[in-house]
């Protein structure tokens, strides 16, 4: 039976803070307490910098031993360079993410909206990604998501991003031993609260497809008023209580 990885996609959020966190809790022990409630953690800052080695070995040892990072990759390479002429800073980012060990879980590429399918491409990048490390790709156009594709990720053993949002549907499936789930809201990005009724739903699809995995990985982008911190706790309830 695969094992289960479930919390949120970041976890430094202001509102969070009275909601989740004690109101008087410094900022530098949010993860600490964070790491009781959650075995894994989505690191999204990344995407948007790539963060210092102290941080990422702060991270790792504020964590316990059981605990996983996923790290969203720096946008660098999946917005401005598109998966091209991108090895020094591939080189770079995974020197860096190293740094958290054995505590080390998928790096995940968001590709943008605007970059349509492009088998070569796409083939050039996956030759380029370590085998040792778990790798896993979200699509933002419809153009990828056809079965050429989600063979080639299979190929390669590359994860494929199962993602919930408005306005792009998106199919439930593994393309390496490993599922990866992205929650961002299905009303409304990033603010949207799941009901019981729809994560009973997707927790009996997720263990299905569960079933001949090693692992999921399940993070709720939808962070405002806490919404993703209650959701993530519920699916993992649903999930636990299927086994």
């Amino acid at each position: 039976m695969a094992r289960y990885f479930i919390g949120t996609s970041g976890w430094h959020y202001d509102d969070w803070r009275g909601r989740f966190y004690p109101e008087k809790l410094l900022r530098a022990k949010w993860l600490e307490f964070y790491a009781r409630h959650f075995t894994t953690l989505e690191l999204n800052n990344s995407f948007y910098r790539l963060p210092s080695e102290a941080a990422f070995t702060k991270w790792h040892d504020s964590s316990p031993s059981n605990f996983v990072f996923a790290v969203k990759v720096s946008r660098f390479i999946t917005h401005i360079k598109r998966l091209k002429d991108c090895d020094e800073a591939l080189k770079n980012f995974m020197s860096r993410t190293r740094i958290l060990k054995e505590k080390q879980g998928p790096l995940l590429y968001q590709l943008p909206p605007g970059l349509h399918r492009d088998d070569s491409r796409l083939a050039a990048f996956l030759e380029k990604l370590p085998r040792e490390l778990k790798h896993v790709i979200e699509f933002r156009h419809e153009s990828w998501l056809v079965e050429e594709v989600f063979d080639m990720l299979h190929r390669y053993h590359v994860g494929f991003c199962v993602f919930d949002m408005p306005g792009l549907a998106c199919p439930l499936l593994a393309t390496a031993d490993f599922a990866y789930i992205r929650f961002h809201g299905r009303d409304s990005l990033y603010s949207s609260f799941y009901s019981d009724e729809e994560l009973t739903d997707w927790a009996g699809r997720i263990g299905d497809l569960a079933v001949n995995l090693d692992s999921v990985y399940i993070y709720f982008n939808n962070d405002i008023e806490g919404f993703a911190l209650k959701n993530a706790a519920t699916i993992r309830d649903y999930l636990e209580k299927g086994k």
